[in-house]
């Protein structure tokens, strides 16, 4: 693979935390030292100030960079996926706390696998991201992208809500239960695998739907094809207890009549991971298999 593949490269770090600016101002450092240019996201600066970088909008970081380097967690890379989805830049995750499914490297060896990435030795992959729709008479209300999940739920009530659910056109069942989760293979390590899902390897063409708390133990979790549509009406008399949220970040207020439409977003998210990545090594870290009992 081509050196110097990545000349420009976007920062990003976690939301309201001063805590990031060691992590980044030796990351800034590090890359002008290897003749990079180098892009603070506006966010970022507001928290981190004094790190003397051009500071741009997330759209022209998107516009501008070959790869953004987000410092934090998981959530902060999920809100950088988002706020990115249009844009065909590839996104690379430092963890700031433990050990995590998306931020894999560690400030430790951040100057290492950082130089053996702009040398062009590392592994990328592609996944799907959601897009959710809520339609009020046929019309798109409000929607939001999803690198995790879509999920459809009650709120503010000790009740269960009833949910009709439709996939291409075709009913599949209607459930009385807390919500319905439907996650992308990235998301079913997340809210998804909690609520009973399977986990899916990352670069499977597949959606899982999950129901949460259903009323009947008949109720499954329902594994798709990446490329179905999903539709999921929630009853009249459930809707005014009932809303949307994308990747437990962004809610999506429902009404009457609403629809939520949920399907594969065109564009994937650009993943670049260390090279000898092992996700069944993550699987084993995070989920701690093959420990022993106490």
């Amino acid at each position: 693979m081509e050196q110097n593949r990545f000349s420009t490269i976007g920062l990003i770090g976690k939301y309201s935390d001063s805590g990031v600016e060691k992590t980044l101002g030796g990351l800034a450092h590090h890359l002008r030292t290897r003749e990079v240019a180098v892009l603070l996201d506006e966010a970022t600066a507001e928290v981190v100030p004094g790190l003397g970088l051009e500071t741009v909008s997330r759209e022209e970081l998107g516009q501008r960079c070959d790869l953004v380097i987000v410092v934090g967690g998981d959530g902060t890379l999920l809100n950088a996926a988002r706020s990115l989805a249009d844009h065909e830049v590839a996104l690379l995750g430092v963890n700031l706390g433990h050990l995590g499914f998306l931020t894999d490297i560690s400030p430790d060896c951040m100057a290492r696998c950082l130089d053996e990435i702009l040398a062009g030795n590392f592994q990328e992959e592609r996944r799907c991201l959601l897009h959710a729709a809520i339609l009020h008479q046929g019309e798109v209300v409000t929607e939001s992208n999803a690198f995790n999940d879509v999920v459809i739920h009650k709120w503010d009530i000790a009740r269960m809500i009833e949910m009709e659910t439709s996939i291409n056109g075709v009913y599949v069942n209607t459930i009385r239960a807390d919500g319905l989760i439907v996650a992308t293979p990235t998301g079913s390590t997340a809210y998804a695998l909690s609520g009973g899902g399977p986990i899916l390897y990352p670069s499977l063409e597949a959606l899982v739907l999950v129901p949460i708390c259903p009323h009947t133990m008949s109720n499954r979790p329902i594994v798709v094809h990446s490329s179905s549509t999903i539709e999921v009406m929630v009853a009249e008399h459930s809707q005014p207890y009932a809303q949307v949220t994308c990747d437990g970040q962004v809610n999506l207020g429902l009404t009457a009549g609403d629809q939520v439409v949920i399907k594969t977003s065109p564009r994937p998210v650009h993943l670049i991971h260390p090279a000898g990545h092992d996700h069944f090594k993550l699987l084993r870290a995070k989920l701690h298999w093959g420990r022993r009992l106490a």
